[in-house]
């Protein structure tokens, strides 16, 4: 029998479901409201929306690399116990391959309705908070690190001018130091020259407020700020920072070494770090 949206809607105004349970509900109750309702409180779908106010600080972030693809993604939940839950943990990696299989861009209902139905389960508040999908050519190679228990992860592509080097000891080792360094340094900007216009701005003005107060010459001060910018943009610029495994040359001279050494230009493309609990 044909189930109309009206009454769909009214049994989510009710229950506090999804609307695809509620669908599934009324068709298996053949269109009788009550016996729905029912089978929504027996499946404990009515309670998650009385769960959806709890804060949910805690999670875990996951990776995968398949098919061409790479994904980032964010599981949140109440609390770290249920964070290292077998089920969660399922769950998010589940949720990776449906990502790259189903070649989505955004949170579809289909994704949410398998956290729908892992909430009935455990009994607390979580929610597929964000991910991110990087389609990948022969000539790029995706590094990937998760800490610990999830609570951070990050994801390095390099693109090398010859795809034959991708392979090689040196290259792997280089993306996997990078990933390493990404989690350890958090880099705002991937170079210099993709800071924002009005972040440097600002920052040009507070140096040069310093330099002036300090009573520094009007004619020294543009060399001061400079200085200063180009030390600012050591801290928060992936390729200007000091490379994790070995601080006396920058990630930018670190990739500049394997280059040479397997004689193919190798470039960061993208790179991106998810904390959880902690917006992009």
């Amino acid at each position: 029998m044909e189930i109309s949206a009206k009454i769909v809607k009214e049994l989510r105004d009710a229950t506090g479901a999804g609307m695809m349970d509620c669908k599934k509900a009324l068709v298996e109750a053949e269109g009788n409201f009550t016996k729905a309702e029912k089978l929504l409180k027996e499946m404990g779908l009515a309670a998650v929306a009385k769960r959806a106010g709890r804060a949910t600080n805690n999670g875990r972030a996951f990776t995968l690399v398949k098919d061409g693809k790479a994904v980032i993604l964010e599981m949140a939940c109440e609390t770290d116990f249920v964070a290292r839950n077998t089920d969660f943990v399922a769950l998010g990696e589940e949720l990776c391959h449906d990502v790259i299989d189903n070649n989505y861009t955004s949170i579809v209902p289909e994704l949410g309705s398998k956290v729908e139905l892992l909430i009935t389960k455990i009994k607390e508040n979580m929610s597929l908070k964000r991910f991110e999908v990087w389609n990948l050519d022969e000539s790029t190679l995706v590094s990937e690190y998760v800490h610990g228990e999830g609570t951070l992860a990050t994801m390095v592509a390099l693109k090398a001018s010859d795809k034959a080097v991708l392979s090689s000891e040196s290259v792997i080792a280089l993306a996997n130091d990078l990933a390493l360094h990404v989690a350890a340094f958090t880099p705002l900007y991937l170079d210099k020259s993709n800071v924002d216009e009005v972040y440097v701005k600002e920052n040009t003005e507070i140096f040069t407020t310093q330099a002036l107060a300090l009573g520094k010459p009007e004619k020294v001060v543009p060399g001061i700020v400079a200085g200063k910018l180009n030390k600012h943009f050591t801290e928060i610029c992936f390729m200007q920072q000091s490379f994790v495994k070995d601080d006396s040359i920058s990630v930018e001279k670190a990739i500049a070494n394997v280059s040479k050494e397997v004689g193919a230009t190798i470039s960061i493309t993208n790179y991106s770090i998810y904390k959880v609990g902690v917006d992009a």
